[in-house]
């Protein structure tokens, strides 16, 4: 609408000019005729006509060119030039915008904003990962549905054993919340064979025995069923890094020659008691246990 308005004025201060050069064209008419008697001939007369005029012309150009500059106003050429270099400008504006969406640029006051976006979605993370912690916790703190069990054997175990012959006693939440036991190495076969014989227990299958390598020291884990009770516990006992050695299960459950034979072959832990512990994987002649955190394989050829 701007536009417009300008144009229109433009063009009423042009109808004006066109009209005062008209006039100044026909004052220099008359001056022309008055003075006739002066020029050679008609050929002069047209000259000054000329002349007249082109001066005329000049002079209202400059006069318009002179009020555009002190008011702003413009031709319509210089209008036009105006208005595209305004588009160019727009289109320049639109284009990196459109850029630094695709590519991650951004202004300072985008980037301010996309920052604060940025902290307002990780706080909101952060509350949300409080509060399921804060769930989990109260779901750990929910007594497990085996914990009978497990009071039930720690009990029968003091009673007939003493309570000495058990180092920890927990649930395993990591492993289906089985009732743990922790005996001490040196009561470890007595509360085994307590375990299967008990008529209160009666735990008669081994289903699982491997050692592990904690570096500070070495655990054998044991799990034991009993078909009559339908019930599980697991028995651990911690033993010298050093020197591995523990008393052998075969005795009370022949289902543990393998498995320590195993522990024997990929980590040197020695079974008192077992009736042929052999390598049954590597062979004798193999250097070192695999399965030791500070194992380094032996090149036969080097």
């Amino acid at each position: 609408m701007s536009d417009e308005k300008d144009l229109q004025q433009l063009k009423k201060e042009a109808a004006e000019r066109a009209k005062q050069l008209a006039k100044e064209r026909l004052a220099a008419k008359q001056a022309a005729e008055q003075t006739e008697p002066s020029l050679e001939s008609e050929d002069d007369l047209a000259l000054a006509k000329k002349k007249a005029a082109a001066a005329a012309k000049a002079k209202a150009a400059a006069l318009a060119k002179q009020k555009a500059a002190e008011t702003g106003d413009l031709s319509e050429e210089e209008l036009a030039k105006k208005k595209a270099a305004a588009a160019a400008k727009a289109k320049a504006a639109a284009l990196a915008k459109q850029k630094a969406a695709e590519t991650g640029d951004l202004s300072e006051e985008e980037l301010a904003k996309k920052k604060a976006a940025a902290a307002a979605k990780a706080k909101a993370a952060a509350a949300a990962k409080a509060k399921s912690v804060d769930v989990s916790e109260q779901k750990e703190e929910a007594p497990s549905p085996n914990q009978p069990y497990l009071d039930k054997y720690v009990k029968v175990i003091e009673e007939h054993l003493g309570a000495e012959v058990l180092e920890n006693a927990y649930i395993n939440r990591l492993s289906k919340d089985v009732p743990t036991l922790v005996a001490k190495k040196d009561t470890y076969y007595k509360v085994a064979e307590f375990l299967k014989y008990n008529e209160q227990l009666s735990f008669d299958y081994l289903s699982e025995l491997h050692g592990t390598d904690f570096q500070t020291h070495m655990e054998v884990y044991v799990h034991l069923y009993s078909y009559k009770n339908r019930q599980s516990v697991a028995l651990k006992v911690k033993i010298d890094r050093d020197n591995p050695v523990i008393d052998s299960l075969v005795p009370l459950w022949p289902g543990a020659n393998w498995p320590e034979c195993e522990a024997y072959d990929l980590l040197g832990i020695r079974f008192e008691g077992h009736p042929n512990l052999i390598r049954i994987f590597l062979g004798e002649n193999w250097v070192g246990y695999p399965l030791r955190k500070d194992y380094e394989p032996y090149d036969m050829e080097g």
